[in-house]
């Protein structure tokens, strides 16, 4: 028979964190374990921040499965005992590490996927443009998320451009602008060689980008949780982020990576900030994506036994102790 056992855990962050409407300075992650005879298996989530929820709602959630976890419930029974969210990904993410164990082969083995190394990018908070600069200029890697609101993006955006004429820059803006500013920014954003627009506006209010011709790529975060909004997504951007707190885990985000891959759809794959545990089933995903944000555990104070390796913005793959 299986056990779980699931807490809540605080990590703080190294500075506070400013997003378009948030500020974070430590996060509440669900931790996950599943122990069937000597093996056991764990899994991480932080759960989406702009649906409400939290830590504790998180335990509850997972605390009501497990008799069926106990009953030996798969990944795809969890489809259906759990909505899509942070609870479903932690349980998916520990039963996905508990099989490799049992199966003595590491998750992508299973899968049949090859892997390697990836670049993630690091992401520069908002703040003012001569703290933005200097952030971006502290990077060691060249890949850069920056993080923009409708204040001052531009003059935001060019500080760190001329701190870091290298790098590739990808811009997120939380859904923080209207289709009349995207209008008028842009071709700017463009110029200035920036690569990709990740979610301009808001969640549900993005109709107006149905055939928009964009001068370059935009990405659906918010407005694309898993495979039931795909379709719609498919008509208003050109890359998804895949989240695995958004798509309730590995199992149900492989799913979605294929269906953008039948429609010619790029992928990325972002996170909700945790320790490396959070990040590692990400890097299975990663494995297929144009863009690769698995930089969570980097803006935290300490982080977990058997951390990921970051080195000039390679990714290496989760050490066996740590996941999969």
């Amino acid at each position: 028979m299986r056990q779980l056992t699931c807490s809540v855990e605080n990590w703080s962050l190294k500075r506070p964190f400013h997003i378009t409407g948030y500020t974070f300075s430590e996060v509440a992650v669900l931790h996950a374990s599943i122990c069937e005879g000597d093996q056991m298996g764990q899994g991480e989530a932080t759960g989406i921040y702009y649906l409400q929820e939290t830590g504790s709602s998180l335990l509850a959630q997972a605390q009501s499965v497990s008799g069926a976890i106990a009953d030996g419930a798969s990944r795809d029974d969890l489809l259906r005992l759990l909505p899509a969210g942070g609870a479903r990904n932690a349980l998916d993410a520990a039963l996905w590490d508990l099989e490799a164990k049992q199966a003595g082969k590491r998750v992508w083995e299973m899968l049949g996927i090859p892997i390697q190394p990836v670049v993630t990018v690091n992401t520069v908070g908002i703040g003012s443009p001569a703290d933005m600069a200097t952030v971006a200029k502290s990077l060691d890697t060249d890949h850069i998320k920056v993080k923009l609101n409708d204040d001052m993006p531009l003059e935001r955006l060019r500080a760190v451009r001329a701190a870091r004429p290298d790098a590739v820059i990808v811009v997120d803006v939380n859904a923080g602008w209207t289709f009349a500013q995207l209008q008028a920014l842009a071709p700017r954003f463009r110029d200035l060689g920036v690569a990709m627009i990740e979610q301009p506006l808001p969640r549900g209010a993005d109709s107006e980008l149905e055939g928009y011709k964009a001068p370059l790529p935009l990405c659906a975060d918010e407005s694309c949780l898993d495979t039931t909004e795909f379709e719609q997504a498919a008509k208003r951007y050109q890359m998804i982020n895949i989240k695995l707190d958004k798509t309730g885990g590995l199992t149900e985000a492989l799913r979605l990576a294929a269906m953008a891959r039948d429609r010619g759809i790029d992928l990325m794959v972002g996170n909700m900030v945790g320790t490396s545990l959070g990040m590692a089933p990400g890097f299975v995903i990663a494995q297929q994506c144009r863009f690769v944000d698995l930089d969570g555990a980097l803006l935290l104070r300490r982080d977990r036994d058997h951390p990921m390796s970051y080195t000039g913005g390679v990714v290496m793959p989760p050490p066996v102790e740590l996941w999969g």
